[in-house]
Parts: C-alpha cells; sequence; structure tokens
C-alpha cells in the first residue's frame, strides 16, 4: 500500500544533503584547515544524528590505563551505554580505548599522502592497551570478552586520482598488516571502499556513497555487539601517582 512516501528518495536525500554540505564547505571557506574543520563536522553530525543512541562520535584523543594516547582523532565512534567514564578536558574530549568501535580521518579529498596520514592515525589507536574483564551475571560469570578489531577509516568529499575510484586507490588502500588498515571508507563523490581480513582494496563505485557508508559502519557496528568490559581499577591507580615528583 502506497501512502506516498518513497524510502528511496528519502535515503537519496540523505546523501545529496551530505555531498553538498562537503561541498559548499569547501567552496565557502579559503584557510585548508577551515575548511577541513568544516568537512568533519559534517561527517560527525550524520553519524550523531543517525547512529543508533547506544554509539557516540566524536572529535577525541583516545587513552589506555598505561597512561598512554593517541593521536588526535577526527571521528571516533564510541560507546556510551557500557562505557564508565568519559573524560572533557578544556574543550577536549578524551575517550578509554575499551570503549572505542570505530575511528575516521576526514580530509577534502583522497590521495595517497593522506591515505598514508590515516593510516596512522588509525594505527594510533590500535596500538593502545585494552582491558577486558569477565562479566558477572545472574547464573555465574562469562569469560572475558576478546578484543575486537577497531574499525578504521577515511571520509572524503572528492578523490584527486582519475578515474576516482580506480586502480590507482586500490593500489593506495590496500594493506596486509591490521595495525594500520583502512576498512571502511567513503569518497561521497564517487563511492566507497571496504576491507576486510581477506579482502583489501574493495571499490564501490556509486551514486549515494554516504548513505551506502552510514549502512555499512552501523552493519559492521551491529556485527561488533558489545565492548569489553573495562578494568576500571587499572585506571584508578593513576589517582596513586605523584605527578608532581
Amino acid at each position: 500500500m502506497s501512502s506516498g512516501w518513497s524510502i528511496q528518495t528519502l535515503l537519496s536525500e540523505l546523501h545529496d544533503d551530505i555531498q553538498e554540505r562537503l561541498a559548499r564547505a569547501r567552496k565557502a571557506f579559503g584557510h585548508p584547515g577551515t575548511k577541513g574543520d568544516a568537512s568533519e563536522h559534517v561527517w560527525l553530525e550524520l553519524l550523531q544524528t543517525y547512529l543508533p543512541e547506544r554509539y557516540q562520535a566524536a572529535s577525541a584523543h583516545v587513552v589506555d590505563s598505561a597512561g598512554d594516547f593517541s593521536e588526535q582523532i577526527d571521528i571516533v565512534v564510541f560507546d556510551r551505554q557500557y562505557s564508565p567514564f568519559i573524560f572533557k578536558f578544556q574543550g577536549q574530549t578524551v575517550i578509554p580505548a575499551e570503549s572505542v568501535y570505530a575511528v575516521f580521518e576526514a580530509k577534502q579529498s583522497i590521495n595517497a599522502e593522506q591515505v598514508t596520514y590515516a593510516r596512522k592515525k588509525v594505527a594510533s589507536v590500535r596500538a593502545l592497551h585494552r582491558t577486558s574483564l569477565p562479566i558477572p551475571h545472574a547464573g555465574g560469570t562469562y569469560p572475558a570478552k576478546p578484543l575486537q578489531h577497531i574499525i578504521g577509516g577515511l571520509l572524503t568529499l572528492e578523490s584527486d586520482w582519475s578515474p576516482g575510484m580506480g586502480a590507482p586507490m586500490v593500489k593506495a588502500v590496500e594493506q596486509e598488516s591490521s595495525g594500520d588498515r583502512l576498512d571502511l571508507g567513503c569518497v561521497a563523490a564517487h563511492g566507497i571502499f571496504s576491507c576486510n581480513e581477506d579482502d583489501c582494496g574493495t571499490i564501490t563505485p556509486m551514486g549515494k556513497p554516504a548513505t551506502a557508508f552510514l549502512f555499512e559502519l552501523i552493519a559492521r557496528l551491529q556485527e561488533k555487539a558489545t565492548v569489553p568490559m573495562i578494568d576500571v581499577r587499572a585506571y584508578a591507580r593513576w589517582l596513586d601517582i605523584d605527578l608532581t615528583s
């Protein structure tokens, strides 16, 4: 039964809105840093609006219980339902490593340099130590949850390659190491790319990439279920360390 609504139109308009806003940001701002901030905001707003509420997205640093920090990450997708704490300090957000599901860099255009840069940022998060405790329940205790692979990727409006998603992109994103692999990315004007343990460099040109990226990210998050049970005491030990000595 038709009610005059069209899901195809709804999904199409979602992508068109993202692509238009990314294009406006690129044209409206002259300073590269300002352009970058505006593009980052567009992607963040997409995820903040459409991801299920158990997930949040923010620009942040990631920290582990050993006191090590990642580099600043444009977009961190993290758990808020089961995370016991998220730090806010001087306008900055700091997220415990155990709470992180995915990290993305947001740039104006994809090229070999930006792929390398994004890999470095993603690797700085995956290298952090993560705790995982056994999970108590009414009938006893579940074993500690194995640590899951943190999704990493790159989000852009355009591609510096021609064609935008041809062989040069495949070569650039192909990577055998899981430490800095880019698992999922979107080039809003052209398509998406994805990698997994068995196949890296899968390129999908399409007409509505931003919506396709959102759906693929949600599907991958569903596969991961919940984050591990964080060892809060591992972080609490820092309270007894004298920072002035």
